[in-house]
């Protein structure tokens, strides 16, 4: 399903508080960022127990129930875990990833709140979630007769809400500190390929493992951790984000000219790092037409194709990414800064055809 609007963590308690009491919700979003803790903390705030049900787990039978003879007529006893005499969240997690069947049977539980003679007991709320089929993620297609029954919310990874909720639960100050500078690399879209990818959640897990590891960890036992949990992009940037504040070796320091670019093979990883964070700024400080330059963001622009100079001495694959398009193909930095980053280093611009 595609999404035509969106929300961030922010804004789901508010939302199913008006939406999940009346009728049931559906949550979809990219593997990671959250959907099932956000549910559990909504299900908290109410006073209500929440019971997950993993779609990909269940048959038809799982929900329905067995069989029994009473009286010559035989009865279908649902499920202990769903049929509760108190209130409770039932959650369907990955509830689109289930077989047809079983999605099948979730339609009377879903739209009248029963299964066979049993009800769920007033004040409990239904709310699925799942992956969507672009997130190469297991998703079946849903029928229609099931997306109508359901509210549909569309959540996206927010790195401001993100880092709020890494603030209150401990995340390690080096993952907090790191993605405060990239918060665009909080999540990635998932690869078709079979390799780790970052989100809010592998984010977390590189938490844990730093915490584990403590302050003795080594750089290459840093780099297979956080090649074993990010996108490896994010990996080598994050491994010399701390290699930097380990070593108090930061852009700031290029900048001035208190500090020159790395140029040892074993620093390539901070050299990477520093490169994508000096693109950074450029696309921060410098405006899209050059007549709006001040002279103090001119003088900056002549040391940053200084500065582009002496890196593509090092390394001209590190520098052409500090000018590369993004990923449609589209410039980043402003025409006129390229078209004299062109004029003093062809060899630069050359290289990348």
């Amino acid at each position: 399903m595609q999404a035509a609007v969106t929300v961030t963590p922010a804004g789901i308690p508010e939302l199913l508080l008006n939406l999940a009491t009346v009728r049931p919700v559906f949550l979809w979003g990219a593997p990671g960022i959250g959907k099932s803790s956000l549910v559990r903390k909504f299900a908290e705030s109410l006073g209500l127990e929440c019971v997950s049900l993993l779609g990909t787990q269940l048959a038809p039978e799982d929900l329905i129930g067995v069989p029994q003879i009473r009286e010559g007529r035989s009865i279908f006893c649902p499920p202990e875990m769903i049929a509760r005499d108190e209130p409770y969240c039932l959650f369907l997690d990955e509830l689109n990833a289930a077989t047809p069947d079983v999605q099948k049977a979730f339609y009377s539980l879903i739209l009248d709140r029963r299964i066979g003679s049993y009800e769920l007991p007033e004040g409990s709320i239904v709310i699925g979630a799942g992956n969507r089929a672009t997130d190469n993620a297991l998703a079946r297609p849903m029928a229609s007769a099931l997306v109508n029954r359901l509210t549909h919310l569309h959540l996206r990874a927010s790195a401001t809400d993100w880092l709020v909720w890494a603030g209150e639960h401990g995340i390690h100050p080096w993952v907090t500190d790191y993605l405060l500078d990239r918060p665009d690399h909080l999540w990635s879209q998932p690869p078709k390929t079979e390799e780790p990818f970052s989100t809010p959640r592998s984010w977390h897990m590189l938490s844990d493992a730093l915490h584990s590891f403590g302050p003795t960890l080594d750089e290459e036992t840093l780099k297979v951790v956080a090649h074993g949990t990010l996108t490896p992009a994010h990996a080598v940037s994050f491994s010399g984000y701390v290699k930097i504040v380990r070593h108090a070796h930061g852009l700031e320091a290029v900048l001035k000219g208190e500090a020159s670019w790395p140029h040892r093979p074993q620093d390539r990883d901070l050299l990477y790092y520093l490169a994508d964070a000096f693109r950074g700024r450029l696309v921060k400080e410098l405006p899209a037409d050059k007549e709006h330059a001040s002279p103090a963001v001119r003088q900056a622009a002549h040391r940053a194709k200084a500065l582009l100079v002496q890196l593509a001495e090092i390394s001209v694959e590190v520098a052409q990414t500090v000018i590369a398009e993004d990923a449609d193909g589209r410039p980043v930095l402003p025409a006129w800064f390229l078209i004299e980053a062109a004029r003093d280093m062809p060899r630069l611009v050359e290289a990348r055809r």
